[in-house]
């Protein structure tokens, strides 16, 4: 696995995890950490976990492609 698919993926987890925490908790892990929601390091950690989820999309499309993820299914 490429790096960068490896670094997008633990960025998207993180993601995932902070909005689990929003949602279940009300509680944002990233701005609580980062000193709020407005913050130039929180904006820019936010950013990065987004481009990381579109980043994503391009090994599920090739996993598509390559019928990986309709094995999956059985």
């Amino acid at each position: 696995m490429k790096a960068i698919n490896i670094i997008t993926l633990v960025l998207v987890i993180i993601g995932g995890i902070n909005w689990g925490l929003v949602g279940l908790l009300q509680f944002d892990l990233v701005a609580a950490l980062f000193g709020g929601q407005n913050s130039g390091f929180a904006r820019i950690i936010y950013t990065l976990v987004g481009l990381s989820a579109v980043w994503q999309i391009v090994p599920l499309m090739k996993a598509a492609s390559h019928g990986e993820v309709a094995a999956q299914r059985h």
